[in-house]
């Protein structure tokens, strides 16, 4: 799910389609592959694939049947930190158990590293060519695998072997088979969340404006009044003027893997901006929301609010787990960010102090035109792909059809599920190594929990919808801890979802139109454009001129901007 940065820990916390969110932005611009791409010519076919696989197992049921003999297949782990039960292990656990027992499918792990080692791992890995026989990559990565012809064609064991749900997940996944396919060919298989589950947040504490007497915000305008008396009115009635009124973090944005909370996509979205995101001028044509001039106009804002004090002037050495630290001790009372929020890194305020409420709202806007909050193309965390010579290249299908049917499926016993998703409070869904899910699970998770809570009937609720149901009536019937306030946020009549909702009912969305793998320039230039555009939005922040925010723009046009803008357009005139 998503990152400690405890992002993945908490939204692992949430459910399972953000096992690959969010949460699932893993620094590769949450960005896929275009269809049009070169493929190599080198792929197995699936007729090949049908052959491979009628080997060892039973074709009269090609989604569930059983290996026999049993097969060994190899895969390498990137993984968050895992909590085991005593005698569980990577290697072996529940999910190996449940593997063998329903597949005859044995599990071997070549390595297994912490997240923040995966892609340099993982890149040395696929130098060596010393590929395991199934394994997840990014965007990038699956690019390099496909146009070297080092994977398999998945299109005709897609068709054959997975499982209907499986094949509903993928279909519902934004641009996820466009952005696996290569010269018409399905070269991974796509596993993400909804974009919509990425859209930014405003987290305010609900108990400061009531005990301040502050209306909720309906502009930009409110936002900036209700900074300023978190800031200067003693919200927390220490007598000290120690708090702050806007959470902001060193990495700005959480786009392209930045933190979860104390970001500023959504406060620019108030200014119609949108940063680190594709958009479409009124031509038509693609451009680069970072250099538009809207950004010059809320920064200037920010800056604004900076040397007011609203925001914390140390900011720019301090992480989301840091920022976070204030908000924990309640100096803090109001933050751009993510809906799963309240579990990460909200909930510790609550701890502290049962009274705090941190309450979503929707984004706002500085005018009469409605704000637009922004998502990414597509929110795929991982494709997963197939060793060109592995002798079982249909098990990964096999493999993602059982994890559907125990955690997705409504005929599966509700001990089933309990069984493999969490125990004793470890989220042991997170040992399977080829997670998957539906990507509106959550929205839908909030819409059949509010009917429940309403019509007080949990009877229609599959065992997820019914553990979220039971925090929400925790809080209703006023015995709910820090835990069960966590989840009634997020899920509950009035969590982050109801937002979320708000956002897709009024189609107030907007996607960045760039789905494909970093362009060629965007390989060699973008960090060097991204470590530019930190520092500079930093500095006028913090007090520089403003206008070096028009330098900055004619500097990264000049150093490779306009030759990625270029390329992006080619992408878009073709795909």
């Amino acid at each position: 799910m998503l990152k400690p940065k405890k992002n993945v820990a908490a939204a692992s916390l949430l459910c399972l389609s953000l096992v690959v969110s969010a949460c699932s932005n893993n620094g590769d611009g949450n960005q896929a592959n275009p269809s049009n791409d070169k493929a190599a010519n080198s792929q197995t076919t699936g007729d090949e694939a049908n052959t491979s696989a009628g080997n060892a197992t039973s074709e009269a049921d090609p989604q569930f049947g059983k290996y026999e003999p049993g097969i060994e297949l190899t895969t390498v782990r990137v993984i968050d930190e895992l909590k085991f039960a005593s005698g569980e292990t990577i290697d072996s656990n529940q999910w190996t158990r449940t593997l063998e027992e329903r597949l005859g499918i044995k599990v071997k792990n070549n390595w297994v590293v912490k997240k923040d080692q995966g892609q340099e791992k993982m890149n040395v890995t696929l130098a060596s060519g010393d590929l395991p026989d199934i394994f997840g990559v990014n965007a990038t990565q699956l690019k390099q695998l496909a146009e070297a012809g080092e994977i398999y064609d998945l299109t005709e064991l897609y068709e054959k072997y997975a499982s209907p749900l499986v094949k509903e997940f993928a279909e519902a996944t934004t641009n996820g088979l466009a952005a696996s396919t290569f010269d018409g060919k399905l070269m991974a298989f796509p596993a993400g969340n909804a974009t919509i589950d990425n859209a930014p947040i405003l987290w305010i504490r609900k108990d400061w404006l009531t005990k301040l007497s502050l209306p909720e915000p309906k502009t930009m305008d409110d936002v900036i009044r209700i900074a300023d008396a978190f800031t200067n009115q003693d919200p927390d009635g220490n007598g000290k003027k120690d708090s702050y009124g806007l959470a902001l973090n060193k990495t700005l944005f959480w786009t392209n893997g930045g933190g979860s909370f104390g970001i500023l996509e959504g406060f620019m979205n108030g200014y119609h901006a949108y940063p680190q995101s594709w958009i479409k001028d009124p031509g038509g044509n693609l451009v680069y929301g970072s250099i538009q001039p809207e950004m010059k106009t809320a920064l200037a804002k920010l800056q604004e609010m900076y040397k007011n004090g609203l925001i914390d002037k140390e900011f720019g050495v301090k992480d989301e787990v840091k920022e976070a630290e204030l908000a924990s001790a309640g100096r803090l009372g109001m933050g751009y960010g993510q809906m799963w929020n309240t579990l990460f890194p909200l909930t510790d305020s609550r701890k502290n102090d049962p009274a705090a409420d941190w309450q979503a709202y929707p984004i706002v806007s500085v005018d009469s035109t409605s704000a637009s909050p922004q998502t990414p193309a597509s929110s795929i965390s991982n494709y997963y792909v197939v060793r060109k010579d592995a002798e079982h290249p249909e098990a990964l299908f096999k493999m993602l059809n059982l994890f559907g049917e125990l955690q997705f499926d409504p005929k599966t016993p509700k001990e089933v599920w309990q069984q493999h998703s969490k125990v004793d409070g470890i989220e042991v869904w997170q040992y399977f190594p080829f997670a998957v899910g539906r990507p509106d699970k959550n929205l839908t998770i909030h819409h059949n929990v509010v009917a429940a809570l309403e019509n007080k009937d949990a009877s229609a609720l599959n065992p997820e919808e019914l553990d979220a149901y039971n925090n929400s009536l925790a809080m209703q019937e006023g015995t709910g801890d820090a835990t069960n306030w966590s989840y009634d946020k997020v899920f509950g009549k009035a969590g982050s979802f109801s937002v979320i909702d708000k956002y897709v009912t009024e189609k107030l969305i907007k996607s960045s139109e760039y789905y494909a793998a970093p362009t060629a320039t965007m390989t060699d230039k973008n960090a060097t454009l991204l470590k530019m555009e930190l520092e500079t939005f930093t500095k006028i922040i913090m007090g520089a001129s403003v206008d070096e925010f028009d330098k900055f723009v004619s500097d990264w046009k000049k150093l490779g901007g306009d030759q990625i803008t270029d390329e992006v357009n080619s992408w878009n005139a073709t795909k």
